[in-house]
């Protein structure tokens, strides 16, 4: 335990094999349950954890077992709404199995993914036995060693300390982060980070691909952790749920760990593809989820008048660079309703997103 609230690691993985007792070795002793998920490796990496589950010393802290059901009273209508969620959702993760026979005691806790999910797909059936536990604190750490044990806590603290929902690591604040980290990745990971400021809300952010983050039981309550992305764009996605129940967020600078032994898996240029049109898709449910039938605001309104306007100015815009190709005269008429539909459009947007970045500003600590 750590300050009195039970703490807890994921570890989502795939063919680890070789790396993960790594970081199991090198865990923390306040983390009380190290929860891996084996996204259905082909390697022998269940085994591995097997052994160190069969060796391992039994948990000094005994967590909440589950499935208990409360006892109906009065008042805790909405315990017992959750608690049958909880039974309920199950179906809709990836199916697994835990491994371990006393889980309510063990602190190394398997659970096999019985088809290969996805890195967002370990992560949400993670995410689901901690909060089922009743986890004070779940934080993230990549199964090929490349994160840092040693600032596991200042990822962690925040989240008991200071009441913080969702804490994430940040290496391009770190001062050797353009030199560590190769180009490509430094690029891609820049892009998505700027996409996803917009389509967040949070625009204080960068970043954002980091995998090194923890989240409070309360945080995890709010959202469906069954929805989150299922792949590389998880992190993106499950910053834009936590944005929509209003959740407070904290960056901690963290080095940038390469060339631990693992070549990273990661298609950078799929990956921006695929994370970009989720962004777009993110971004508008976002508006509709969080301005309009959550808590109004005009920004939805400005928002949307900036996107039809700008819709509206492109077929002005094609005329009027035909023409120009053309070596014509530009008519007044296009020439006017391109101006006040460009313009229009870019104060709109431009208002929008001022609104948009002072309404968030709260939830950025």
């Amino acid at each position: 335990m750590l300050h009195n609230r039970t703490i807890a690691v994921v570890v989502p993985s795939y063919n680890e094999e070789k790396q993960i007792g790594i970081v199991i070795e090198s865990m923390p002793d306040y983390v009380d349950r190290i929860v891996i998920v084996n996204d259905c490796s082909k390697d022998n990496m269940a085994k591995v954890v097997e052994d160190y589950i069969a060796k391992d010393k039994v948990s000094s802290i005994t967590i909440k077992p589950f499935p208990k059901k409360p006892e109906r009273n009065l008042y805790n209508e909405a315990e017992m709404v959750m608690y049958e969620h909880a039974l309920e959702d199950i179906d809709k993760y990836v199916p697994s199995e835990v491994v371990n026979k006393n889980p309510e005691n063990d602190r190394i806790i398997l659970i096999n993914n019985l088809q290969n999910g996805g890195v967002g797909a370990g992560i949400a059936r993670g995410y689901k036995w901690c909060a089922d536990h009743d986890i004070d604190v779940t934080a993230v750490m990549a199964g090929d060693g490349q994160m840092d044990p040693a600032e596991l806590l200042g990822i962690v603290e925040p989240v008991i300390l200071e009441n913080i929902d969702y804490v994430k690591g940040n290496r391009l604040r770190h001062p050797s982060s353009w030199h560590v980290i190769p180009r490509i990745r430094f690029f891609g990971n820049s892009i998505l980070s700027i996409l996803t400021k917009i389509a967040s809300g949070y625009w204080r952010i960068s970043d954002t691909q980091t995998g090194y983050t923890a989240i409070s039981l309360s945080a995890l309550q709010k959202i469906k952790i069954y929805d989150i992305y299922k792949s590389y764009g998880m992190p993106n996605d499950l910053l834009v749920k936590l944005n929509i129940v209003n959740a407070t967020l904290k960056e901690v600078t963290i080095k940038p760990i390469y060339r631990v032994g693992e070549e990273s898996k990661m298609k950078i240029g799929r990956v921006i593809r695929r994370v970009s049109w989720l962004l777009l898709k993110l971004f508008i449910k976002r508006l509709w989820s969080k301005y309009l039938f959550r808590e109004f605001h005009p920004l939805f309104i400005l928002y949307h008048l900036g996107f039809v306007l700008g819709i509206a100015a492109i077929p002005y815009t094609a005329k009027i660079i035909k023409t120009i190709i053309l070596g014509q005269d530009v008519g007044y008429q296009p020439l006017l309703a391109f101006i006040f539909l460009f313009f229009g459009s870019l104060q709109s947007l431009l208002f929008a997103m001022w609104m948009d970045m002072q309404d968030n500003e709260r939830l950025y600590k």
